[in-house]
């Protein structure tokens, strides 16, 4: 206090000694006297103490308010009292916006259409790996995350931001390790991103870090640029390959309904004569019978009356013969007139 009143006494010349011959010949200022600078000053102190004894959390903070050093409370948003003079203190951190680590490459910020720029350096020292078959491929991918306990997050760990990053390249590059080139390029995206994230965020708890992973996203994965040109024509000739495949599949979708339709046609038709073989077996089996307790009651009579039927059944059939002996007189040609067909209009008869 003695010491602001010294200040403010020299600003305004209070207790300035006269200047020694001076004669009255220099401007003298008006001498303030002591109580009023020390009201001053304490209205100073008043109001510098009255103005820090409010604070505000934001709607997307947490407010880790200190007392001498030891945390006594975690304020939620909104206008807060505190003790003035540095006795409390107020360390307000991000707990409901979402942040984010970049890995292999950087955003340097939005033009005036939306879109994201980025950086020209290189960062393949993050994003250069080795695939389980000892392929080389650029993975660029981002971690999002929370700050979900701001205690943790500020007294854990010295550097859980750096932590987060080490953790998350580690787990990216084993990850990328345990699977195929081919399987990383192309359909183990999804799942390589759900395993890191997993275990990332395995990580922040057992390290009581505080930290949330929202979502861990793979961005690029692409293969080296000096090999980008027959990594290409990989791709061209998978892609034929699965045309051709496609194509085969529509034609065997095309054919296979085609001889299932046949298949089963022919197994009816089987099917029918089958039947048809069977039942005229039973019926000549039936006649047989029939035939042959006829025959037991009067055998004569039965084989003479089926020897009769044999030959009505089989003369029909066949044409006259003419047995003749040597020197007669060879038969006139018989014309079957019931068989002689009327001549066409127009020809000759």
């Amino acid at each position: 206090m003695n010491d602001a009143r010294k200040t403010v006494e020299n600003l305004f010349g209070g207790g300035r000694p006269p200047r020694p011959g001076g004669g009255g010949g220099g401007t003298q200022l008006p001498k303030i006297p002591g109580g009023l600078i020390a009201l001053g000053v304490g209205a100073v102190i008043a109001l510098w103490g009255v103005g820090s004894v409010f604070y505000t959390v934001q709607p997307e903070e947490r407010g880790v308010v200190k007392r001498f050093g030891e945390v006594v409370k975690i304020a939620d948003p909104g206008l807060h009292f505190k003790l003035p003079f540095g006795i409390d203190t107020v360390q307000l951190v991000a707990t409901e916006r979402v942040l984010k680590q970049e890995f292999g490459f950087r955003t340097t910020g939005v033009d005036a259409d939306g879109a994201s720029q980025y950086s020209d350096g290189d960062h393949n020292d993050e994003s250069l790996m080795l695939s389980g078959d000892l392929n080389i491929i650029d993975v660029e991918w981002v971690v999002q995350y929370r700050i979900a306990d701001p205690m943790q997050y500020i007294y854990s760990m010295r550097e859980p931001t750096r932590t987060l990053r080490d953790i998350s390249e580690s787990v990216m590059r084993r990850a990328v390790g345990n699977r195929l080139g081919s399987e990383v390029l192309t359909t183990a995206r999804v799942e390589i991103s759900n395993l890191v994230r997993d275990e990332v965020q395995q990580a922040m708890e057992r390290y009581e870090t505080g930290i949330h992973i929202v979502t861990v996203e793979l961005q690029d994965v692409v293969p080296p640029r000096a090999v980008q040109p027959a990594f290409n024509e990989v791709n061209e000739a998978r892609q034929e390959r699965e045309r051709m495949i496609n194509e085969a599949q529509k034609q065997a979708n095309q054919q296979i309904p085609l001889a299932r339709g046949q298949a089963n046609r022919v197994i009816a038709e089987a099917e029918g004569y089958a039947t048809e073989r069977v039942n005229q077996a039973r019926g000549e089996t039936a006649r047989f019978s029939a035939i042959l307790a006829e025959y037991r009651t009067a055998p004569e009579v039965t084989r003479t009356r089926m020897y009769l039927e044999t030959l009505n059944g089989v003369l029909p059939k066949i044409g006259s013969v003419v047995v003749q002996q040597d020197g007669q007189i060879a038969p006139v040609p018989l014309i079957n007139l019931r068989d002689a067909q009327p001549a066409a209009k127009g020809e000759r008869r």
